[in-house]
């Protein structure tokens, strides 16, 4: 049995500074973002949903075209493909994490060898030239 799924996030970079979150059960840092909902009809609306949903934050999506990242994953022995579209975006207005939100930090790409990330963390940033 496997299953596919496609999400979507903004990455936000601000003074050298990339935001990351922690929520749900996993333990790393990751980028704002989830699962494409039925309702959706574009990756666009749901990196911006997602990330009003987790950081109380408005952004302006500043690229056209995604960066993909594509993942496996094995979980309760079911294979999971995981289909991740990044959009750079700019902040606007505050931080206000959502319940779900259990830590975030803006953390500076200089140190993210210092971090435990998602596998998707530094290939996106190289891909928007950070």
């Amino acid at each position: 049995m496997s299953k596919i799924i496609i999400a979507s996030g903004p990455v936000i970079v601000e003074n050298n500074q990339v935001l990351l979150n922690k929520h749900g059960e996993d333990k790393f840092w990751k980028f704002c973002g989830g699962r494409i909902e039925e309702n959706e009809t574009n990756l666009k609306e749901a990196a911006m949903r997602e990330v009003k949903e987790e950081m109380g934050l408005n952004v302006e999506i500043l690229n056209n075209d995604p960066y993909f990242f594509y993942t496996e994953k094995e979980k309760d022995g079911v294979k999971v493909s995981v289909i991740l579209a990044h959009f750079l975006a700019k902040r606007i207005g505050e931080i206000n994490p959502g319940e779900d939100i259990g830590e975030w930090r803006w953390i500076n790409i200089n140190d993210l060898d210092k971090e435990n990330l998602a596998p998707n963390i530094k290939p996106v940033l190289k891909h928007f030239g950070f």
